[in-house]
């Protein structure tokens, strides 16, 4: 946006500026952390006056602002000076809301220009300010250009919430929880209950888990534990709850990953229906307007085609579940060219061939891609890359697991992502944490699981 200003010799009274602005709660936030006021009354999804419902009302001075931003940028423009303000405030804005701001020249003096402003709501034009500003009018002549000036991302979990929302209605998923011997894996399943999400069923070390809930000062009365002594048993007898249908859902606590998926693989008493195990991170990355799948990061180390081929529909049909009714796979690679000694490349070139045959379904898989032309279309147009997927993959499929596992991790240490993990191709979903996963991953984890169980549940039916 160009910005452009109009010196006291060229205004004239009654010249007039408009402009209309969305107001989203990421405004609030950023409005918030700029100025220190945490005022509950004027912050999403909390009650700040006790009538047991959130405002997440549009500060007074949010308001104002929307008039400063208008004399700035357009009448008179860059270069002003504000003297004085005096506003009246009539009714409170939402989060929400569309605002129109305008200001209109009202007298002109020695290079004093007063303006009448006002602020209303679009939909019902209900005036939430007016009032008179009076400025200095610019002294020379500036031209910008507004597009230069940094953005601003905010830090917070859209995508987990919205899940969240979608899970806590549903019937809580009965959760064999192996081995939450430690507070940080308990609690990630006493949160889950807490939120309705999971009916956790503890397996594991008896005596060590009553010493994490007294860690986490919880009561475990009317949870069911299950004593086993060791973390082998542990996973063996959580299984052995699936087959016999008291657990809809396996969750994984203070155990590691192998120790826990043995169980699950074996040939006659594991959890697979046919797929390969894989897992997918749903990944809440600050400032990407969707949910980002990242596969497989935590269990194939060097997929072949065909456990390629199970690692795309099984992200592919998890994604439907949380929500994207036609996911767009991008295959990466290290160059968006098949090049015979880039095995990688050839892999997702195959697998984009196949689902336009209908091997994979459900999906617009593409591939190969590189990392910038499968999620910015900038980069995708620069190198004339023209498909569904390109610039907006919604799924990222990398060609092993150390490439995985450090995507995953860039984005969680350097973009500030929030991960749910979960492993797919078992007979119920399988919640997979890290000992160093934030309580809202851990919940988002169970929230992603519920929700696939319930889709699963209802094309059963």
């Amino acid at each position: 946006m160009i910005l452009e200003n109009r010196l006291f010799e060229a205004l004239k009274i009654g010249d007039t500026a408009s402009a209309t602005r969305l107001c989203t709660t990421d405004d609030l936030y950023i409005f918030a952390a700029a100025t220190g006021n945490h005022n509950p009354m004027n912050l999403p999804g909390l009650d700040g006056d006790g009538d047991g419902q959130a405002e997440a009302l549009v500060p007074t001075a949010f308001a104002a602002s929307l008039v400063a931003a208008l004399l700035g940028t357009q009448l008179p423009g860059p270069g002003i000076v504000t003297l004085s303000q005096e506003y009246t405030f009539h009714t409170r804005a939402q989060a929400g809301d569309e605002l129109v701001t305008t200001v209109t020249v009202v007298a002109l003096d020695n290079g004093v220009v007063t303006l009448n402003a006002q602020v209303q709501r679009e939909i019902d034009k209900a005036l939430i300010l007016t009032g008179v500003v009076r400025v200095q009018a610019p002294v020379r002549h500036i031209r910008l250009d507004g597009s230069k000036l940094p953005g601003l991302t905010v830090r917070r979990h859209r995508h987990f919430e919205a899940l969240l929302t979608l899970a806590e209605p549903l019937p809580a998923l009965r959760t064999a929880v192996i081995c939450p011997e430690n507070p940080a894996a308990l609690g990630g399943a006493i949160l889950a209950m807490k939120h309705t999400i999971i009916t956790p069923i503890l397996v594991g070390h008896a005596g060590k888990i009553a010493k994490a809930a007294v860690d986490l000062g919880v009561d475990l009365a009317g949870i069911e534990v299950i004593d086993m002594p060791t973390h082998q048993a542990a996973a063996s007898r959580a299984v052995a709850l699936v087959h016999d249908r008291r657990a809809d859902a396996v969750m994984k606590g203070h155990i590691h990953t192998d120790d826990m998926l043995r169980p699950m693989v074996a040939r006659d008493t594991g959890l697979r229906i046919g797929r390969r195990l894989t897992h997918i991170f749903v990944m809440d990355v600050p400032g990407v307007d969707y949910p980002l799948l990242v596969t497989d990061a935590a269990i194939n180390i060097a997929p072949d085609l065909a456990t390629k081929v199970d690692i795309v529909q099984n992200a592919i049909d998890l994604a439907i579940s949380i929500g994207i009714a036609h996911p767009r796979v991008g295959v990466l690679s290290a160059t968006e060219t098949v090049n015979p000694a880039i095995p990688s490349s050839i892999d997702a070139a195959l697998l984009s061939k196949m689902a336009e045959r209908g091997q994979i379904t459900g999906g617009f898989v593409d591939g190969p891609l590189a990392m910038d032309n499968a999620v910015s279309m900038a980069a995708a147009r620069t190198k004339g890359i023209t498909s569904e997927v390109a610039g907006r993959a919604e799924v990222l499929v990398v060609p092993g697991i150390d490439a995985g596992n450090m995507l995953a991790k860039q984005l969680a240490y350097i973009s500030h992502a929030e991960a749910a993990g979960l492993v797919m191709g078992a007979r119920v979903p399988v919640i997979l944490n890290s000992r160093s996963d934030s309580s809202m991953a851990r919940l988002a984890s169970c929230a992603v699981a519920a929700i696939h169980h319930a889709r699963m549940q209802s094309l059963a039916e």
